[in-house]
């Protein structure tokens, strides 16, 4: 029998409602909530107000609201406030009723400004400690890469130091300061902490970048750095260990990085810290385009001890020249007279002068030592894992919780945004690993002991020589009849 609504009118007074009970046991914000401690703001912003006044919002509330900015990917904070009302687990989350009256937006941009970068980058921080506490990070070995960050500006607000249209901008004239302190020919007068990254298309837009440590263990991100998009990732190789030790309290062993980081200071800041480099070298890369073009890479000039000197493909001696300091090399080269009758000319050099020039670094020996290890089939597999652990971790905040495009203006809200939305996939990879498991009965999965048979290993093993014995038996039947 249908059953017909009878009236459309909504009941003036609801009891025994509780939103409690109307959220799911297995919710992840029910899960978040039990797990993640948002109180410890209190502390660490109690500076921060002052005695009289107005009565602001509890910043553990303002601190929820902006994880549900990123945990949701929400648009804008504009519909974050009015989403959070026809959301039952959202308030229930916050700590309000139905009838709670939601703060306006504004109150989110003003936290940031008053609280500064570090109260979040020390939110991340307790994360990657609550990761570690759980067994989820092993610290001994990194992986790193970085991710351009589109800036919150328009294209068109790029403009060229050096030519005349500046002027009619009217903006520019209260930036001209700020942009005296900046190197780059190319700026944005929207957000000039933005660096403009120019595209072989001509094109130039404004970005950021993150760098970013993940962990090997279950992929938690141990250290978050924003930057200009023009930095080179080669030069926040050190500080990233930095961090991630200092985040840790754990040594690094071992960093896995593609061929951005594989240059030579790179190489022997490991080897002054005892680290291995499974780095892609620079050089190789390098080399391979010399080869392409039919030119001799600098492994086809052999290096002669006793006479200190590189003996070219066609035998003649290129002799050392030049020191250079800043870079800790000598730079070895040709005689005009030995390469203007050689043959192989074409294939050595196109260097204007005529002359080819090698380089041997000062602690060579060491530098092939860490290169070596970098070639290694440890480092080639380090290398083979590095690209999809690096790639599902950028590719996960960039669908998930918006890390490819900056919500705000200015650097340091760049790093508030970044250490939110890494905390945000921190948390994710905890309740995953720890508390949803717990409580559905199942441990933290821990890796395989060296030597240790586990039940399916065993069942493989009698799987095979259960094959082997019916091989054995047939090929003995084979053997009779024939």
């Amino acid at each position: 029998m249908m059953g017909e609504k009878e009236s459309d009118n909504s009941k003036l007074y609801y009891y025994g409602f509780s939103l409690s009970e109307r959220i799911p046991k297995d919710h992840p914000l029910r899960v978040i909530k039990k797990a993640i401690d948002f109180k410890f703001v209190y502390k660490e912003v109690k500076d921060k107000y002052g005695r009289k006044g107005n009565i602001s919002v509890p910043p553990p509330i303002i601190l929820k609201m902006m994880f549900l900015l990123f945990f949701y990917n929400v648009s804008s904070e504009r519909e974050l406030m009015r989403t959070i009302p026809l959301r039952l687990d959202w308030l229930w989350f916050l700590g309000y009723d139905i009838d709670h009256e939601v703060p306006h937006h504004s109150v989110l941009s003003k936290a940031r400004k008053r609280w500064g970068e570090e109260l979040f980058y020390k939110f991340f921080v307790r994360i990657v400690e609550q990761c570690m506490e759980a067994g989820l990070v092993d610290g001994g070995k990194i992986f790193m890469d970085s991710s351009l960050i589109d800036a919150n500006a328009s294209n068109k607000s790029v403009i060229d130091k050096q030519s005349v249209e500046k002027y009619a901008n009217k903006h520019y004239r209260e930036l001209e300061d700020k942009l005296k302190e900046k190197d780059e020919r190319y700026i944005s007068t929207t957000d000039p902490d933005a660096g403009v990254v120019k595209f072989s298309s001509g094109k130039a837009k404004p970005r950021y970048k993150e760098h970013r440590c993940v962990d090997e263990r279950f992929g938690v991100i141990t250290s978050s750095i924003t930057t200009s998009g023009i930095v080179d990732d080669g030069k926040m190789f050190e500080e990233l260990i930095d961090t991630h030790e200092e985040n840790t309290d754990k040594e690094v062993k071992t960093v896995v990085g593609d061929s951005k980081y594989g240059t030579v200071n790179n190489y022997l800041k490991c080897k002054d810290r005892d680290i291995k480099p499974h780095l892609r070298d620079l050089k190789s890369t390098q080399e391979k385009g010399r080869k392409k073009k039919g030119i001799f890479s600098e492994e086809e000039f052999k290096y002669d001890t006793e006479t200190d000197t590189f003996i070219c493909p066609d035998g003649k001696k290129l002799r050392k020249r030049t020191y250079h300091k800043n870079r800790g090399k000598w730079e070895y080269m040709s005689s005009k007279e030995d390469c203007e009758g050689c043959q192989l000319r074409d294939k050595c050099t196109t260097s204007k002068s005529g002359v080819r020039t090698v380089h041997r670094y000062k602690r060579q020996e060491e530098l092939d030592e860490m290169r070596a290890e970098a070639s290694s089939p440890n480092s080639k597999r380090d290398l083979k894992k590095r690209w999809s652990l690096m790639e599902r971790s950028f590719a996960d905040g960039a669908n998930l919780h918006g890390l490819k495009k900056a919500r705000w203006r200015g650097y340091f809200r760049m790093q508030i945004q970044n250490h939110l939305i890494s905390a945000v996939q921190n948390i994710r990879i905890l309740i995953k690993h720890t508390y949803l498991k717990a409580e559905s009965g199942q441990m933290v999965k821990e890796k395989p002991e060296k030597g240790k048979l586990y039940p399916i290993n065993l069942y493989l093993i009698f799987i095979l020589v259960k094959v082997w014995l019916s091989f054995r038996k047939n090929r003995n039947i084979f053997k009779y009849a024939n």
